[in-house]
């Protein structure tokens, strides 16, 4: 068995002398590094770990969004939010998003067609919202590409009244038709985790992002857990082993496990809160300093330090609070 992250390219090249591989797995979304045809060719099982991170990117995003309200001195709620692409992370976020008091409206064609997504929105529809977050694959074939989905003329079609929000794949935006509109002041508020051309990216995009990271939307320590037992599961089956998940007693204790609430919870504590758990402005920092050139961009996303998901936190408050739930919290109320 061979076991990969998405730095290993599994192709044809890497398992030329490997005779008796039966399963490769990566504890991945993604699966662009591996030459599924060639491991059909040879046999060999296959599995990757969709939704793994799906979690982690729908607290990445509702962290964000918290943090840029209150930049703005913005009320979420009645605000329109369109996810575009509605799969594991889109749902998550959009979970998220409804518990925050916000408008979801969701773009999805595939899934239109498929008639697995009721009512979905146009995308000028998408392009009049508050807020526009993205969650779609890289993909350049089919009815409905996404390479270059926000171009030039789309682009320019937003306002710097809006929130645009890229945790997916950098090339979903054409970066140097975003870097001309943000030179122009005509951008909106930009939250930036994935770029164009990663490792190597448009350097001078970063300043004009409000948060800018290094693809680790999707790095929490229970995402990670959840893709490896994902592939373990799979290899088991592909196998024929014993399975035995301890993924749950693997897990290190949080460095804070219980927090009592005073009062009910609005949106100013909420911004506490999900900053609490994971600080998100520490990420834009390193990313700022040391992440700009390949190396360090790689290097930041290979040691990213441990960041636990919200239900790591134990909230204990006098009220029964739904939305707190609805956020990912373990939420206990104390009557």
């Amino acid at each position: 068995a061979l076991l990969v992250r998405s730095v290993t390219k599994v192709n044809q090249q890497l398992l030329s002398q490997a005779n008796t591989l039966k399963f490769v797995g990566t504890a991945t979304i993604g699966t662009e590094h591996v030459d599924q045809n060639y491991l059909a060719e040879r046999g060999i099982a296959f599995a990757s770990a969709p939704g793994c991170n799906a979690i982690a990117v729908g607290e990445y995003v509702t962290t964000a969004l918290l943090a840029a309200t209150e930049y703005r001195q913005q009320s979420l709620a009645g605000k329109t939010i369109a996810i575009v692409g509605a799969g594991n992370t889109g749902s998550q976020v959009a979970k998220r998003a409804a518990a925050l008091g916000m408008q979801v409206m969701l773009y999805d064609p595939p899934l239109a067609e498929q008639g697995t997504l009721a009512n979905s929105v146009s995308f000028e529809q998408v392009l009049g919202a508050d807020v526009i977050s993205l969650h779609v694959p890289s993909t350049t074939r089919g009815m409905h590409p996404t390479y270059h989905l926000f171009n030039q003329q789309v682009l320019s079609k937003l306002t710097p009244e809006q929130i645009l929000i890229n945790a997916c794949r950098g090339e979903v935006i054409d970066n140097q038709a975003l870097l001309e509109i943000a030179e122009q002041e005509q951008s909106p508020l930009l939250v930036l985790d994935v770029w164009e051309g990663e490792p190597t990216i448009l350097e001078p995009l970063v300043k004009y992002a409000f948060i800018a990271t290094p693809h680790i939307a999707g790095y929490s320590l229970e995402g990670k857990m959840r893709g490896t037992s994902m592939v373990y599961q799979a290899m088991c089956q592909a196998l024929n082993l014993d399975y035995q998940d301890n993924s749950d007693s693997l897990l290190s204790q949080p460095d804070f496990q219980q927090l009592s609430l005073n009062g009910r919870v609005n949106q100013a504590k909420l911004t506490k809160l999900t900053q609490f758990i994971y600080d998100i402005f520490a990420d834009d920092r390193r990313f700022r300093r040391f992440g700009l050139q390949p190396q360090g961009f790689d290097r930041l996303r290979k040691n990213y330090p441990q960041r636990r998901e919200f239900s790591s936190l134990q909230l204990v408050s006098q009220h029964d609070q739904v939305a707190l739930s609805a956020l990912g919290f373990n939420h206990q109320e104390n009557k």
